[in-house]
């Protein structure tokens, strides 16, 4: 959807609108998905929702709604649902961890506990120590626009650019060596696309068997030989760093303490893991998705390259535009009342940042992008308790990419059609091939 307006959703019955806000391949189809999602908001913006397969839940889409279940955290609990998954799925995680939870991240858990965790590492990541960092991210970027110069015309920009720069960034910051990013990067798309055919069939390559077959039938990653290979990983990190401590984040997570004891071993894998995945998938998607609506929106590229002093705004459009991270949930911890719907005490709430930040009451023309918008209230980083940690990092590292590239940029045009990831939860750009020149 490209500024045009909603196109019509199809004319589905409950059961398949139900379905279709948990498929895949619908949140894979942005005009789709958004005709859905402003169907919701205008209809019924606060719905209950039984798809098969999957737990029932409240879908919540409109922004007010959003950041009032948001402020919540008393009520509404991260703990016992994160994010919508099909019951197998859920049953699988509870037989292999005996919770609900595959790993024990900062938004998987709830105050005190989390609260506890995101101390550890929070100054990290605020403006007066990313200042510090400034330049070499700088550095990053440039490498890696010089690096798109040397393709000769013509490249994938997601996959020869936009997911290798923000890695690198989060990987200097964690302490991984530089050798080890391309098994990070798998991993990532691993956890994040678990039910994307083309991370699956790369996720089989990658664990073929010495003889080198491998069964191209699976339909999804093996999540539990994921997280085995990122535990291992981390769990060497931690030993080396506890040896020979660094400054760096891993460092700080290694040798945490929660309420004077050690970090637990659960906790500090996952730290890890949030921190290296979601700290880099994220700001690949937006850098990738904002510079498609600049090459589809050439007044708008002209208005930014003419005025770099918008990059502010720019970066906060291209983070609305794309929202990253499409839901999130919640469950009720007593009965509440929203929209004259009663939300009872153990039910499960999602809310969807995507359809929010294209709510008419709150953005104008929001199927316009802007590169001049005053974006206030985007809710791609979620609100209250579990802001996102690395908003500022991300935001950062998506001017200096631009800051960078648009100077030296003198055209760009796609090549194809670009592809989005098969997942209803992250998800972003998995292709996008362009030819460019280059000043």
């Amino acid at each position: 959807m490209d500024g045009a307006g909603v196109a019509k959703f199809p004319g589905y019955s409950r059961d398949r609108m139900d379905d279709a806000i948990v498929n895949p391949d619908v949140m894979a189809n942005e005009d789709e998905v958004h005709a859905l999602y402003a169907m919701l908001r205008r209809d019924d913006p606060v719905r209950f929702m039984e798809p098969a397969g999957f737990r029932p839940f409240w879908a919540v889409t409109k922004h007010a709604d959003i950041l009032e279940i948001e402020k919540r955290a008393d009520i509404f609990v991260n703990r016992l649902r994160t994010y919508l998954s099909p019951i197998e799925g859920e049953n699988w995680v509870k037989s292999v961890t005996g919770d609900t939870h595959l790993f024990r991240t900062l938004v998987d858990l709830d105050d005190p506990v989390h609260m506890k965790l995101r101390t550890l590492t929070q100054s990290w990541f605020m403006p007066p120590n990313l200042k510090r960092l400034e330049a070499r991210i700088a550095e990053i970027a440039k490498a890696h626009v010089d690096r798109m110069a040397e393709l000769g015309g013509e490249c994938d920009f997601v996959k020869e650019v936009a997911v290798w720069y923000p890695l690198r960034v989060i990987m200097e910051i964690l302490g991984v060596p530089r050798e080890d990013e391309p098994i990070m990067l798998q991993l990532t798309q691993e956890i994040f696309g678990v039910g994307d055919p083309d991370v699956v069939a790369e996720s089989q390559r990658a664990r073929k068997g010495a003889d080198g077959s491998w069964n191209g039938e699976v339909e999804t990653v093996d999540l539990f030989q994921t997280a085995q290979v990122l535990f291992q990983y981390f769990g060497a990190i931690t030993a080396d760093r506890r040896k020979n401590p660094k400054d760096d984040v891993a460092s700080i997570i290694a040798n945490g303490l929660i309420d004077g004891e050690p970090i637990g071993e659960r906790e500090a894998m996952s730290y890890y893991v949030i921190v290296a995945t979601a700290g880099h998938d994220t700001t690949s998607s937006t850098a990738s998705g904002g510079l498609v609506q600049l090459i589809k929106n050439p007044e708008q590229m002209a208005k930014l390259k003419g005025d770099l002093s918008l990059l502010p705004n720019a970066v906060e459009e291209m983070i609305r535009w794309v929202t990253p991270v499409k839901h999130f949930m919640r469950t009720a911890m007593q009965d509440y009342e929203l929209r004259g719907k009663t939300i009872r005490e153990g039910d499960g709430v999602s809310l969807f940042y995507w359809s929010g930040n294209r709510d008419e009451d709150v953005f104008e023309d929001p199927f316009k992008f802007k590169v001049d918008r005053q974006v206030q209230k985007q809710v791609a980083f979620g609100h209250g308790v579990h802001l996102c940690l690395g908003m500022h990092l991300a935001r950062m590292e998506i001017a200096a990419l631009f800051r960078e590239l648009l100077p030296r940029l003198h055209s760009i045009e796609l090549t194809g059609e670009p592809k989005n990831t098969r997942s209803n939860f992250v998800s972003g750009l998995k292709t996008m091939p362009v030819r460019h020149k280059m000043v």
